[in-house]
Formats: C-alpha cells, structure tokens, sequence
C-alpha cells in the first residue's frame, strides 16, 4: 500500500548528489547502496529541524558516505520514489536534490559498515540507480 501524507501530498526528503573533478578533468558520481534493499542511490533523508534543507543535505552525504565538501544552496532538481517502510508498506517521496563538491572523503563515518560506495561517471551511475527520475536528474545535472 503506497501512503501519502496527511494532505495527500508526497513525503517530502533532501538529497546530495556527491560530485568531484578527476585529473583527467571528467565529473564522477558517488553512489551508496541502500541499508535495506542495497540499490545504487545518493545520500538522502528527512529534513532536519533547525537546518536548512542543503544543510540538512550535506549532513546526509557524512552520515551516509563520509564525505565533505561545498553544497550548493539550491536544489538542482527533485525526483519521486516508492521508500519502503519497515512494516512493508511504501510510502511515495519527494527527494530535492542538492549538488555537493567533495573536497574530503572520511574513512570512519556512522553509516561505514552499513553501506557501500562507489565512484561512476555520470552515464554509469544514471544506470546504476533504479528510479528513472533520478537517472534523469544525474544525466541533466552532468551536462551542466
């Protein structure tokens, strides 16, 4: 059963899209796996009281990949997705995503041992995600 909240609208999350630079000047995506199902996804969560969203952002992509580095403070899109709750139900999210240079990977962070990560480029992780309007974000978003 796919829950909305209480006035019919999605769930509402903030999201990092975690980018950096190589050598040869190509633009790499860091990906993470989900805790639950282990799909190819960015770091992402519920808003946070007291932060604004790009903050709250930002604080994700530490928890969940160790990484630090300048987030942009506006959302370069959103995309829609079905998170599964852990009584099985789904309930329908609305993720703004917000780009995050990395100028610093940590190798100890509070998600370490739940989580995998990975480098792509923007092809490869645009396949790599299961939610079409993620694909889209990370094709749009690397043509910039």
């Amino acid at each position: 059963m796919t829950l909305l909240d209480e006035d019919g609208e999605p769930r509402r999350q903030v999201g990092a899209l975690p980018f950096r630079h190589g050598r040869d000047g190509k633009t790499k995506i860091l990906l993470v796996t989900s805790r639950e199902s282990r799909r190819w996804v960015i770091p992402k969560g519920w808003p946070m009281k007291g932060r604004k969203p790009f903050e709250a952002a930002a604080r994700e992509a530490y928890e969940e990949a160790g990484l630090r580095g300048a987030v942009g403070k506006r959302p370069i899109g959103l995309y829609l997705y079905q998170k599964r709750l852990r009584n099985l139900d789904t309930v329908l999210c609305q993720v703004k995503v917000f780009p995050l240079e990395v100028r610093k990977q940590l190798k100890h962070f509070p998600e370490a041992r739940q989580r995998e990560l990975r480098w792509f480029t923007p092809s490869e992780a645009a396949e790599a995600v299961s939610e079409p309007g993620l694909a889209a974000l990370i094709r749009a978003a690397s043509r910039t």
